[in-house]
């Protein structure tokens, strides 16, 4: 188990808490997979906050060629290493697709974003060396976590 980081300012209830935050503190280079370039998406208005607060996101979507002046990527495969976290929203039919991808190019984490829970998908995840989180928003807990700049 990965322990609570010493700017953390949650209070963690559960073990998934610790995976989180480690997840926010201890990398930095973040592939978005189905990141929009509509303002109004859930997927732009995270990627905007990640960027304000420090990371390096990687637009991946293969309909469109940037997005905050960045090139997008048509896949994993094609994104610059190293990817630390696979942050994704996309349909649910399309994760699993997204996850084996993830596992191929060595991300360290996965985070999936917009209600999706499958907990063999997050089993062969972490039997792959990969950590998961599902079913949260990556700017909700940052600004719970750690609510500073990096």
């Amino acid at each position: 188990m990965w322990k609570k980081t010493k700017r953390c300012r949650f209070k963690h209830r559960t073990p998934l808490d610790d995976v989180v935050c480690s997840i926010l503190w201890e990398f930095n280079r973040i592939a978005v997979v189905g990141l929009s370039d509509n303002p109004w998406r859930d997927s732009n208005y995270v990627a905007t906050y990640l960027l304000d607060q420090g990371y390096t996101v990687l637009p991946v979507n293969p309909n469109i060629s940037q997005v905050f002046g960045l090139k997008a990527y048509a896949d994993l495969y094609s994104a610059p290493g190293p990817v630390e976290v696979v942050e994704v929203f996309r349909r649910a039919d399309s994760i699993a697709g997204v996850v084996d991808q993830a596992i191929n190019i060595g991300a360290k984490a996965v985070w999936i974003e917009g209600g999706y829970v499958d907990p063999a998908l997050a089993s062969r995840t972490c039997h792959a060396g990969v950590r998961v989180v599902m079913n949260r928003c990556m700017a909700i807990e940052h600004e719970k976590h750690l609510g500073i700049r990096r």
